[in-house]
């Protein structure tokens, strides 16, 4: 018989479901006998440890399943604020915390199984990163664990113990000594190497200094505040809860961890929106084009196009919005339900016609700009993926162009500062074409009060691309580059 406590790792893409009863059974877990079900206090490790299985197990994105669960169970705020710091935590301290359990545990992170690694996880973001007691992180961890995978309980117990009996500085010590400069870097804020050495490059190539990159690595493990866009002409920022926004001239920041209780956001008159999104789609409404319609070429899941949308409508202007996925598309239906002035469709975006006079095209991109949000991001990409997005960045900028009328403009966009998605993207498409770059911090700068200087990128003839940071700007990491075609 095998030690329970050595039971293999499950390969998350494997189809194996976790163990019975957990947060992908839909019901509840089998309890043994005489034992409590988990009392409603423990309900936020409860909730953080199920999202963290899932996104182990499944490939689930934590801030799709987290506002979902924490709707579920109408939480008080400040139960849905320290639910939302457990599970986001964890995410993004992950690759420290297992450098940690490995020692602690005595064995490679791979041969834990999914449930008590997400425990331990759990436990250990406590212990080592929040005001939280050992003895609290330890018992009401380990209950959790208890109720759903029993026989592991003892193992997290006994592994949580000895990561409390030091603390984290000195922890920080053991699991760094011997590494690289990078090595060291990549454990103690969680980015894999091959991202702390392309955030590298994308400050030098964007014009900053690569001393800037530990501000950056924090920046992208610091907690992001939830925010919200007031869609011009359906509602003013003023009679939304919360704090205005720095840059976003419709952009609130809220104290709420569950967005959907606002009743602008319900009825679809506001939008749960990253500023740096909100940005790039003013930025586009505001540069000046012939008339005509507009279009959203990779609309989905519909934040920038209800912005555009609601621009437009002040002035008549129609949108389409086209994606390649039905369900992106039903998202930007849902995104734009206030509005009467959006078609949607399913459709490639490469095979868009127009011609429209402005053309928004928000690439798929490596999401390296938004780990502060989608922190498990980080340790699903590789750097392999970059090459086959950039070919596919390149056709999707080439279409808007195509798509654009003579005078139009385009705006290329991602979540990514990464220079190879980014820069490199746009100076490939442009070769050899007439298209003028427009000075994009300039119209960044009018969008936002703000002086052009701090958005700026590099330069290209007469105009500029524009780079928003984290840890500059408080916004996800946005790349933007407006392009007007000539006449």
């Amino acid at each position: 018989m095998r030690d329970d406590n050595r039971m293999p790792r499950k390969n998350p893409r494997d189809g194996r479901k976790p163990t019975s009863g957990g947060p992908s059974s839909g019901r509840p877990a089998p309890q043994a006998k005489g034992r409590p079900a988990p009392q409603a206090k423990n309900l936020p490790r409860r909730i953080a440890w199920e999202v963290l299985v899932d996104v182990e197990t499944k490939d689930s994105y934590a801030n799709l399943l987290l506002p979902a669960k924490l709707a579920r169970t109408h939480m008080e705020s400040q139960d849905a604020a320290f639910t939302t710091e457990l599970t986001y935590g964890s995410l993004r301290q992950q690759e420290f915390y297992d450098a940690i359990i490995a020692k602690a545990a005595n064995r490679p992170i791979d041969s834990i199984d999914p449930e008590p690694l997400a425990g331990m996880r759990l436990g250990a973001h406590q212990i080592l990163s929040m005001r939280v007691p050992d003895h609290a992180a330890l018992s009401e961890t380990v209950a959790v664990v208890k109720s759903y995978a029993p026989k592991t309980a003892g193992f997290v117990n006994a592994v949580l113990r000895r990561i409390s009996e030091i603390d984290r500085a000195e922890w920080l010590r053991r699991v760094t000594a011997g590494a690289t400069p990078v090595g060291s870097q990549s454990i103690e804020y969680s980015h894999p190497e091959w991202i702390v050495r392309a955030l590298t490059q994308a400050l030098r190539g964007h014009g900053r200094s690569a001393d800037e990159l530990v501000a950056l690595l924090e920046a992208d493990n610091a907690a992001a505040k939830v925010s919200v866009s007031a869609l011009p002409g359906l509602i003013d920022r003023d009679e939304l809860p919360g704090q205005p926004t720095e840059l976003s001239p419709i952009g609130v920041t809220l104290d709420t961890a569950v967005p959907k209780n606002v009743d602008a956001v319900a009825a679809g008159r506001a939008r749960v929106q990253d500023e740096g999104s909100a940005l790039v789609a003013l930025a586009l409404a505001h540069a000046e084009a012939p008339a005509g319609t507009w279009a959203d070429l990779c609309a989905g899941p519909g934040g920038k196009a209800a912005v555009l949308a609601a621009v437009a409508k002040q002035t008549g202007i129609q949108l389409d919005a086209f994606d390649s996925s039905e369900h992106r598309v039903e998202l930007v239906r849902n995104s734009t339900q206030a509005l009467d002035n959006v078609t949607t469709r399913v459709q490639d975006a490469r095979d868009a016609t127009g011609p429209y006079a402005k053309v928004l095209v928000d690439v798929p991109c490596s999401g390296l700009g938004a780990l502060r949000r989608r922190p498990e991001a980080r340790y699903r990409r590789r750097p392999e993926d970059i090459n086959a997005l950039a070919a596919l960045q390149r056709e999707l900028l080439t279409a808007a162009l195509d798509a654009c009328a003579p005078g139009g403009v385009a705006a290329y966009s991602t979540c990514s500062p990464h220079y190879a998605e980014t820069v490199l993207v746009v100076d490939d498409v442009l070769r050899g074409t007439d298209v003028e770059v427009l000075d994009t911090p300039a119209v960044l700068a009018e969008v936002t009060g703000s002086a052009a200087d701090g958005f700026a990128s590099v330069s290209r003839g007469g105009g500029r691309y524009a780079q928003l940071w984290p840890h500059v700007h408080n916004t996800d990491g946005m790349f933007l580059a407006l392009l007007r075609k000539a006449n």
